[in-house]
């Protein structure tokens, strides 16, 4: 069985699905909001809850489970997003090296244009050779909003620690 929900959210509307144990995917907008909040599974509310959490700078990683379903090479590729630390970036060469395919930047530009569950598997977070943002599931604009909003909720937090 599968359940939805929508989550608003600075970069516009997500619906998270899940399955009763696992998030299988994000969409960025709107879709189908099946069942009230009493029928849904733990795994959809805390889902909702980190990234709640994630959007106004409380959360820095996810620990909801996630079931991506992909090929060997798509799950490889998408395990290294999640160890790409909050607030940082890496490019897509990065991430082939990551996965022990050095010549795989292409094929990791595809895994990551496959990759059901962004935002929780930041996919996001990988750029250009260049720097240059690239593209993005839910577009660029967004993008670069959840790469400002990693990068300034990190600066603020680096000032708070150092202070103390």
């Amino acid at each position: 069985m599968t359940f939805s929900c929508c989550v608003e959210s600075i970069v516009g509307p997500l619906t998270v699905v899940s399955d009763e144990s696992v998030v299988t995917a994000i969409r960025f907008g709107r879709m189908l909001d099946n069942g009230d909040d009493a029928v849904r599974p733990d795994v959809l509310r805390q889902a909702v809850q980190e990234l709640n959490d994630f959007f106004v700078g409380k959360r820095h990683v996810f620990t909801v489970p996630v079931g991506p379903v992909g090929t060997l090479f798509q799950q490889e590729v998408w395990a290294a997003l999640r160890a790409i630390p909050y607030g940082e970036t890496r490019s897509y060469r990065d991430i082939a090296r990551a996965v022990g395919r050095p010549a795989a930047c292409r094929a990791v530009g595809m895994a990551n244009h496959d990759n059901p569950i962004p935002i929780i598997i930041p996919c996001h977070r990988v750029v250009g050779a260049d720097g240059r943002l690239t593209g993005y599931a839910g577009g660029l604009e967004i993008k670069s909003l959840l790469l400002r909003l990693e990068q300034e909720h990190r600066a603020c937090a680096d000032l708070f620690f150092s202070a103390q």
